[in-house]
């Protein structure tokens, strides 16, 4: 079975690859990148979800296919839920990962109660099915970034059920997995498919 991902982005692949289900052989299911010619919406919407849609949409319109796409990012309480749906934009339209990391660690005190959130959006314009599933893992914000794995504010993200201390750049892929937002949401996905009146 395929899935098309709607993400230009090699860090989301990757870890969407990892999360591919082998219970049932390797062969079971494939990831494919979207081409490049397939251009994806900006992420401007209200929500993880809506963002998420959006790309689906785009993705399963330019190649009539079944595809999914995510949305996340990082919530902090002592922000009011700031950045948000932002997250990839915190410090500019054109942020990296680490100015993003600064801002949110300048901004935020040390310990603050954070979450990441995850919204896959799966879309089939042939049956037109639309679905959306959301995974959340809690945490706090460590006092500085440590670690050399992940992406994105993983350096600063404590996970609340994760070994304790350790950021999500510090674990190994298979314990981040087990435990992330975008894990979580994953497998919320998976077991919908595996129940799912689809053909992929």
């Amino acid at each position: 079975m395929k899935l098309l991902l709607a993400s230009h982005n090699e860090h989301k692949r990757r870890e969407f690859a990892r999360l591919l289900p082998d219970d049932a052989g390797a062969e079971r299911w494939t990831l494919q990148s979207l081409p490049g010619a397939v251009d994806l919406p900006p992420e401007d919407g209200e929500s993880f979800a809506e963002n998420a849609l959006g790309k689906a949409r785009a993705a399963a319109a330019g190649t009539g296919r079944a595809s999914i796409a995510d949305d996340s990012g990082i919530e902090v309480a002592a922000l009011g839920g700031a950045p948000g749906v932002r997250s990839a934009r915190y410090a500019g339209d054109d942020a990296t990962d680490e100015q993003n990391l600064d801002k949110l660690l300048r901004e935020a005190p040390a310990h603050s109660a954070l979450q990441y959130v995850c919204a896959i959006a799966y879309v089939d314009p042939r049956l037109g099915v639309e679905r959306v599933f959301e995974g959340r893992c809690a945490g706090r914000l460590s006092d500085d970034p440590r670690g050399e794995r992940g992406f994105g504010y993983d350096p600063a993200f404590v996970p609340d059920d994760g070994p304790d201390g350790l950021t999500m750049a510090e674990l190994s892929d298979e314990q981040k997995d087990a435990i992330s937002h975008r894990g979580r949401a994953a497998r919320a996905l998976f077991a919908w498919l595996a129940q799912a009146p689809v053909d992929l």
